[in-house]
């Protein structure tokens, strides 16, 4: 099934850019998301230049303002007159060791990360019952496999808790026209990852990205992004010895 039009939400940059050139290149049209609208409005002029006939909607969203999240998925699903997939990928990556003065940093990871997606799964939900059709995609991350140490701690405990919804949406939904997808990304090359990961184990953008939309059209109930070697990480870091994933933090 094609989904015609399609929600990104964090689609200023990184994954959600990226994501977004990947569709608008097979002619999707795309409701794009996120706090920054002069970048958004210069993807948007990008995206309809290179890709002419597509229709391209763009609105500022602060995904942490709770109550604006459903009226702002309202107002994209009126402009293209409908959604078909929406993609909760945007999120952050701060934190520090839990007690060492840094609670602001783990707060706001914890709410954009879990509390916020929650939001955008409501509003997405909403509405693709009232239609009785659409796919849900949360972006979850490899952090969500095991809780990590230190600075990680709460990144890690907030993905999890994303991919915990998506599997009780997943079970929920299972009979119904609603699909949802869970994404573990490994690392990827953006700022965030850049930051986060061994430089040796960060796939390039272009291939990240395309493994993550290949996952996203399968419509795979859970996938670990690229295949090799989160696939193998995924069913190794569960048995780890502790010493081995504190040296992750």
């Amino acid at each position: 099934m094609s989904r015609k039009r399609i929600l990104i939400t964090g689609a200023s940059a990184g994954l959600g850019a990226a994501m977004a050139r990947d569709f608008a290149a097979d002619g999707r049209d795309l409701a794009l998301c996120a706090r920054r609208l002069d970048a958004l409005t210069q993807l948007r002029d990008e995206l309809v230049a290179s890709h002419p006939g597509i229709t391209v909607a763009v609105r500022a969203l602060d995904v942490d303002d709770h109550a604006a999240v459903p009226a702002v998925f309202g107002e994209l699903r009126d402009e293209l007159g409908g959604l078909d997939r929406v993609i909760v990928n945007a999120g952050i990556g701060k934190g520090a060791p839990i007690g060492t003065g840094r609670a602001d940093a783990n707060l706001a990871t914890a709410t954009t990360n879990f509390v916020s997606a929650l939001a955008q799964a409501e509003a997405a939900l909403e509405i693709f019952r009232a239609q009785r059709a659409g796919h849900l995609v949360l972006v979850a991350s490899m952090s969500a496999v095991r809780g990590l140490p230190g600075k990680k701690a709460a990144y890690s405990a907030s993905k999890a808790g994303l991919a915990a919804l998506g599997e009780a949406l997943s079970t929920e939904l299972a009979r119904s026209p609603i699909r949802v997808t869970t994404l573990l990304p490994g690392f990827i090359a953006t700022d965030m990852a850049a930051k986060a990961g061994d430089a040796r184990m960060v796939a390039p953008l272009d291939k990240g990205v395309a493994a993550m939309v290949a996952a996203i059209e399968q419509e795979r109930r859970r996938a670990c992004v690229p295949g090799w070697p989160w696939r193998l990480i995924d069913l190794a870091l569960p048995h780890l010895p502790d010493a081995v994933v504190a040296r992750m933090s």
